[in-house]
């Protein structure tokens, strides 16, 4: 299982399925606050490493967090975002990429 997705499964074989981790939660595995960030990232910005539990395998991400008020082992999902940072803010094209993804938010 990797992540995120890639056109060459280990191994060099075809991938053969994916897995919706928005329908799952995952564990803090260490964050971080950065005050310095890119331009059009929100400051301060809160990162997470996180780890999903699918089926017995761990799927580790890296992303952003809807809060700083995080610990070690708290339990997060992930949340839909339209807009991860200000496209106007960057050197592309905003209509070059996507701007949107998932924030993962401690589940009460």
């Amino acid at each position: 299982m990797t992540y995120p997705a890639h056109p060459v499964g280990p191994g060099g074989q075809e991938p053969v399925d994916t897995v919706d981790l928005s329908e799952h939660t995952a564990e803090v595995v260490t964050w971080t606050t950065s005050t310095a960030t890119p331009p059009g990232v929100r400051e301060p910005n809160h990162v997470a490493v996180v780890e999903f539990d699918v089926d017995g395998e761990p799927v580790r991400a890296i992303g952003q967090a809807t809060t700083g008020d995080l610990a070690i082992g708290d339990e997060v999902e992930p949340v839909y975002c339209a807009e991860l940072r200000d496209p106007e803010a960057g050197i592309r094209e905003p209509a070059s990429q996507e701007w949107d993804g998932f924030r993962f938010r401690p589940v009460e």
